[in-house]
């Protein structure tokens, strides 16, 4: 399927199965994810694949170039309770390096639904995912320039962090709102509301 782009490369012929095994699994599934979560194969070690914090995909030090190859190992990835993230198939468990967030949240739409708002978000490997009870938006403070960075809940507990542009539109939606007693600058989707900051810390950032 690959072979072409990753020949000359030390491991190529084991990735290339690895990609045959996970196309198998999803042949004919176009509108489902492989069962990833049910699937208890055993740990054949780390190979040498890296999501970069910009979402870009690396194999050996090298770009993956084919957005669809891309598409196909995102959906048997998988992150376990010991926090790292695998490329699972019903055979054989991976590991790969993932600087920040597997997935990228790179468009929001707003739309409303029963005088509610509704954010609802594309990834850039295709994944269209509605914030609100089943995925939760949450966010961190990073950095010596204390950086805002939002992650939106995708599946099982693999998370997009939003991308830089979406989050300034995803900010402008905020609003100051009462939890348990603090108010809270915060953002609603769904008839959920996603607590970003305490106010006054907001009001400090804002002078």
């Amino acid at each position: 399927m690959a072979a072409e782009e990753i020949s000359g490369q030390a491991d190529a012929a084991g990735l290339a199965a690895l990609i045959s095994r996970a196309s198998a699994e999803n042949s004919g599934k176009k509108r489902g994810l492989p069962p990833v979560e049910r699937w208890n194969p055993p740990f054949c070690g780390d190979i040498d694949m890296e999501i970069r914090a910009d979402g870009t995909w690396f194999y050996m030090g090298t770009p993956i170039g084919r957005p669809a190859l891309v598409r196909l190992f995102s959906t048997v990835l998988r992150k376990d309770e010991d926090e790292k993230i695998y490329l699972v198939t019903p055979v054989e468990k991976v590991g790969i390096r993932v600087a920040d967030a597997p997935f990228i949240a790179v468009e929001m739409s707003v739309t409303e639904r029963e005088g509610r708002q509704v954010l609802t978000f594309r990834t850039n490997v295709g994944d269209v995912v509605e914030a609100g009870v089943e995925h939760r938006l949450r966010f961190a403070i990073a950095g010596g320039n204390a950086e805002l960075k939002p992650y939106l809940h995708v599946r099982g507990r693999l998370e997009a962090l939003v991308s830089r542009a979406v989050m300034y539109e995803l900010v402008a939606l905020g609003e100051t709102v009462d939890v348990e007693g603090q108010a809270m600058f915060a953002i609603r989707s769904a008839g959920e509301v996603f607590p970003v900051m305490p106010a006054d810390e907001l009001d400090m950032l804002s002078r």
